[in-house]
């Protein structure tokens, strides 16, 4: 991302039982006793069979829940990835390069690979003397939604494509995929991100030591990227950012103004490189290993 630029069935047994019959067999009064002609009634024997019960249903099974089938080309992709990217962006007087870290979480769900993606910190580099900074705790604000990613084997080699999703830093949308960042800097809906007592997210800014300031700017971040697994623990691609930012204001009115930023349009100035990692990795740890995984940091060459 562009710190800058910024889821009971019950089952009833029921039985009945047949109640057993109350009759027995009276005395005859001698006065009663039958003649010849008399025709003796049977006597009657009571009912000493077992009470019927009925049997209780059999209980029904719960419907199996069919699982999507794990697609097999996800098992070298699951995992925890350490995230480095650089987005390449030029105004009118200015080029500038972002450089973010971070990591990708990969996991199988319901048949399809997602990414969970966070950010750690980030570095900047400008064409000019002017040097540029964002906080841990700007860079952290941005944090995007879980994605589905494409998955397809290219020349035998896996390819995942990631989509983009619109993600606002230092300002709150009910619908970052599709409302727009507002154009007025006194937008109700702004807020401050970093925790640091100005409104969005803050740029710090360094032209000389008698020139310093900040920027306070909200962004809605447009990231996405395709990678290659060139190597079992190692996926590499490119960057596209469409990313838009509102100026809210700054500390001093020179730094007070709007630029029209462009990713560069060679995308191998935006590259991206994930390498897989342990569960346990946490922002510290990737920083202080940082130049064991990952490139120099790039310079402005063009």
């Amino acid at each position: 991302m562009r710190p800058l630029l910024w889821c009971t069935v019950a089952l009833a047994l029921s039985a009945c039982a047949a109640q057993p019959s109350d009759d027995s067999a009276g005395s005859v009064p001698l006065d009663s006793v039958p003649t010849a002609d008399d025709t003796i009634p049977a006597t009657t024997v009571p009912d000493t069979a077992s009470p019927t019960t009925t049997a209780p249903p059999a209980a029904t099974a719960p419907p199996a829940t069919t699982m999507p089938p794990v697609d097999p080309r996800f098992a070298p992709l699951v995992g925890r990835w350490a995230h480095y990217d650089v987005v390449a962006y030029e105004d009118g007087t200015l080029k500038t390069l972002i450089i973010s870290y971070g990591f990708n979480d990969f996991t199988a769900v319901d048949g399809e690979l997602i990414d969970q993606g966070s950010f750690c910190f980030s570095e900047q580099r400008t064409d000019q003397p002017i040097e540029t900074s964002l906080s841990d705790e700007a860079t952290q604000a941005i944090q995007p939604p879980p994605a589905p990613v494409t998955v397809e084997e290219i020349d035998d080699t896996l390819r995942i494509t990631r989509p983009a999703t619109p993600t606002p830093v230092g300002i709150e949308l009910d619908d970052p995929a599709n409302e727009p960042l507002p154009t007025d800097p006194n937008d109700p809906r702004i807020v401050d991100d970093d925790g640091d007592g100005n409104p969005g997210i803050t740029v710090d800014i360094r032209v000389s030591d008698e020139l310093t300031g900040e920027l306070y700017i909200a962004r809605r971040e447009i990231f996405a990227y395709q990678a290659y697994l060139t190597d079992p623990d190692i996926l590499q691609g490119t960057v596209t950012d469409d990313s838009e930012q509102l100026v809210i204001g700054a500390s001093d009115p020179v730094f007070d103004m709007a630029t029209e930023w462009v990713q560069y349009a060679d995308l191998d100035k935006s590259p991206i490189i994930l390498k897989r990692v342990d569960e346990d990795w946490d922002c510290d740890r990737l920083a202080a290993e940082r130049d064991a995984l990952f490139p120099p940091t790039p310079e402005v060459d063009w």
